[in-house]
């Protein structure tokens, strides 16, 4: 093979992409076995095997259990828009995004309190490692289905011995972190989130139904008080197969002279 050419799964996979988009198999058929397809292209079934399987990653085709290779049905792909409006409104921002694109939010989760910082939870929080979290993990629902993840941590040095230790439960349960806060005079002025692609983990794709290695948005947030000190941070992830996230950034009007 040539140094310009293409290994041959990625040639089959390309071909039956192409076969695909010009709609030669319907959403739901079944495709040829893989027997088939390698006789029909002159090669080994290890390399249909291979182009099979990124186009199920891709998300193009799907596979079942004992039954064979299927195409997928076409993924309904919504955004999800983070912005600081969405700290003003008061209550969950999850279930005010949701309520703006007609769906349903709801969530699960679980806390644990005096749970060590790890180093890099330290690090965020700007604590020593091994002081004292509350650790909450969540699993955000859309009408129902799996949405998105979240995993925080929150300094008992800033909620310990107050109504709001634990995120869900008490007198402000699911208020957000900017209401929360602001119950026990930390006001919250800022917050960064950094996005990186990543692969879902085998947990992660059990919660969320997809498979092990699927693409998905990881987001690292962090919230700060008005003197700059971090008083929250989470790792979100969101399944880019139904999601894509966008920012909105909002222009400072010009200043009079």
């Amino acid at each position: 093979m040539g140094h310009d050419e293409l290994p041959q799964h990625q040639v089959v996979a390309g071909e039956l992409r192409r076969r695909l988009a010009a709609g030669e198999w319907e959403a739901g058929t079944r495709l040829p076995s893989r027997a088939q397809l390698a006789e029909e292209y002159g090669v080994g079934p290890n390399v249909v095997q291979k182009a099979v399987e990124r186009l199920i990653v891709e998300g193009l085709l799907e596979g079942r259990t004992g039954s064979g290779t299927y195409v997928a049905q076409p993924r309904e792909r919504r955004r999800m828009v983070r912005s600081r409006h969405r700290e003003r409104r008061g209550g969950s921002p999850f279930r005010a995004d949701m309520y703006e694109i007609g769906r349903s939010g709801t969530w699960e989760a679980a806390s644990e309190a005096r749970t060590p910082a790890p180093e890099n939870i330290a690090r965020r929080l700007g604590i020593e490692v091994g002081d004292p979290t509350v650790r909450t993990s969540y699993e955000f629902l859309a009408d129902g289905k799996p949405a998105q993840l979240s995993v925080s941590w929150e300094p008992m040095a800033v909620t310990g011995g107050t109504p709001i230790l634990l995120p869900e439960m008490g007198p402000l349960a699911g208020k957000g972190v900017v209401e929360r806060m602001r119950s026990i005079g930390v006001a919250v002025e800022t917050w960064v989130e950094i996005p990186r692609p990543a692969r879902a983990t085998q947990e992660q794709a059990s919660l969320l139904g997809l498979s092990a290695g699927d693409l998905v948005l990881s987001v690292e947030r962090t919230y700060y008080d008005g003197d700059g000190r971090p008083v929250e941070t989470a790792d979100i992830v969101v399944p880019d197969r139904s999601w894509e996230v966008a920012y909105e950034f909002a222009v400072d009007p010009p200043e009079r002279d």
